[in-house]
């Protein structure tokens, strides 16, 4: 969504929303990420630590990937490090919410079947009773609570909702033909070997092969790349370009090729009664993984902890950290350090990295995201096409469409529900879309949301109660041409010392499966640091 369409759309809205004689905005929140703590930074002035501690290992950032580090530090037996999160709460991209009706997801909503290369994974969901057979399966047994129950998702396109999202309703002879062709190709990738003998498209892309005529496909866009093999079609297009905004937080114009191809072709998983387009998912999507972490190990967490300078020397790492519940300093002085928060804010804490190093690092950008929780009294009405799905897609809406938080209840009765909206400020850079983002209040973007979603939900409006709204500056890294396998990845992935990458940026893509690998990596290369011995849990290819 660029500029003008957020004006067009927005401002249209938003005056209707405060029409006179109108009942005002549903209330609600607006939630963001700690800025508050950026700008203490940034303006200076931060108070001398008033208190040292020491710690074997400090990990920084609670998203999955450094939750992923400290649950593998605590299987090996290991349990002097402490978690420092900046927000208030553990979670990162999967952080969740409730309320009297519902549990919901503010990031990350479904996990697809793992791939057996994602084995970090598969051996966590077995901990957690999601996976119930053998970890190693090729078809893995999972809880069947936690499979996406039917109807999994549809399409609101023309004035009608269809089964499926791709939009085949309609199109020309020609256009299907094409489809067909697409949909060929992305099977032949998914099957294909590099000339090293690995799949072409693995995840985590850790075990993807590196024939150089593959890699290649990161050096230009999937436009670009559809283009030159003849895809012009638009439904071709819209499938690229939504399933990149969808994964990546960007618009096909601007994803490498090799990111767009390995979305389609990577995700081979498969589970017993159930197809291969099956997902798991929970209320609080991948927040269900956060909490049973939790609440199982009780992890020693700091929140509000920012971590603001940090020192690399031959016997340890010093970290200057504000406190910022109690608006005071503390250094820590640790052995390693598991960065687990995003490489942007690596590059301006770590003082001392080699000049190669600290280039890299600040050479990452994210993707600027919205998210709406709509508390309705009563689900959408059915109206015209296909019933109410978990995942409800707008063809020619600027989101992503909503999921449905109570899907995955048991109860036949319908009753008040959740509808998470996503919305990706794709097609404007990044920096001009933060900023709108900052500057735009809470009820402009619940019109927005309104907007939208009363073209195929006229009552919208009528039955919602509350609108809870998070806006995220930072939500995910986007993996433009050579973010995936150019030099400066390669650059951080190889570097050796005492602070251990494990954020999911480490792969290039925001997705659960190459968190919890670079997580339990780093963590397995502490363990060794110190001597202590333990089977890898990551995949043995």
């Amino acid at each position: 969504m660029n500029r003008r369409e957020f004006l067009g759309t927005s401002a249209a809205l938003a005056a209707a929303g405060c029409t006179k004689g109108e009942a005002p905005p549903p209330p609600g929140d607006l939630l963001t990420t700690n800025h508050a703590a950026g700008h203490r930074l940034r303006d200076g002035g931060l108070p001398a630590a008033s208190e040292t501690r020491r710690v074997k290992v400090a990990i920084v950032g609670a998203g999955l990937s450094g939750l992923a580090a400290a649950w593998r530090l605590r299987r090996a037996g290991f349990s002097d490090f402490e978690l420092l999160e900046l927000e208030s709460a553990p979670g990162g991209n999967a952080r969740w919410g409730e309320n009297a009706v519902s549990k919901y997801p503010w990031g990350s909503h479904y996990i697809p079947l793992p791939t057996r290369e994602s084995r970090s994974l598969r051996l966590l969901l077995a901990e957690l009773g999601v996976l119930q057979g053998d970890p190693e399966a090729e078809v893995a047994r999972y809880d069947e609570r936690a499979l996406v129950q039917a109807p999994q998702e549809r399409l609101y396109r023309d004035g009608t909702w269809t089964d499926r999202v791709a939009p085949l309703a309609g199109r020309s002879p020609s256009e299907l033909a094409e489809w067909e062709r697409f949909q060929r190709r992305m099977s032949e990738f998914q099957r294909l070997r590099g000339k090293d003998g690995r799949r072409a498209f693995a995840i985590p892309v850790e075990y993807s092969s590196r024939d150089p005529a593959l890699l290649a496909l990161d050096k230009i866009t999937m436009e670009g790349w559809l283009r030159a093999e003849g895809f012009n079609s638009d439904t071709v297009h819209w499938v690229a370009n939504y399933a990149c905004r969808d994964d990546f937080g960007c618009e096909h114009r601007d994803a490498s090729a090799w990111a767009g191809i390995h979305y389609f072709a990577c995700r081979v998983g498969a589970a017993e009664h159930a197809d291969r387009e099956a997902v798991l998912t929970w209320p609080e999507g991948n927040g269900f993984v956060v909490r049973e972490l939790m609440e199982r190990y009780k992890f020693a967490l700091t929140p509000g902890a920012m971590v603001h300078r940090m020192e690399e020397s031959a016997k340890g790492v010093a970290l200057e950290v504000f406190l910022t519940r109690e608006s005071r300093s503390i250094r820590i002085e640790a052995e390693r350090v598991v960065w687990a928060a995003p490489f942007g804010f690596a590059a301006r804490a770590l003082v001392n990295a080699p000049s190669a190093l600290a280039a890299s690092l600040r050479g990452y950008d994210y993707a600027p995201w919205i998210t709406a929780n709509l508390t309705l009294s009563e689900p959408p009405y059915p109206h015209v096409g296909a019933p109410l799905s978990w995942d409800n897609v707008l063809y020619d809406g600027p989101s992503l469409g909503y999921v449905v938080a109570t899907h995955q209840g048991l109860s036949a009765r319908p009753g008040p529900t959740v509808l998470t909206w996503y919305l990706p400020l794709a097609g404007e850079p990044p920096a001009v879309a933060r900023k709108r983002l900052l500057e735009t209040p809470r009820l402009r973007w619940a019109a927005m949301a309104f907007a939208e979603l009363s073209s195929p939900h006229p009552e919208m409006r009528s039955i919602t109660q509350r609108v809870d709204v998070f806006a995220n500056g930072h939500a995910m890294v986007r993996p433009v041409p050579g973010r995936i396998w150019g030099e400066e990845r390669r650059t951080i992935v190889g570097h050796r010392g005492r602070v251990h990458f494990a954020h999911a940026d480490a792969s290039g893509l925001s997705l659960i499966e190459e968190a919890t690998d670079r997580g339990v990596m780093a963590a397995e290369s502490v363990l060794a640091a110190f001597g202590v011995r333990s089977s890898t849990m990551r995949w043995n290819s």
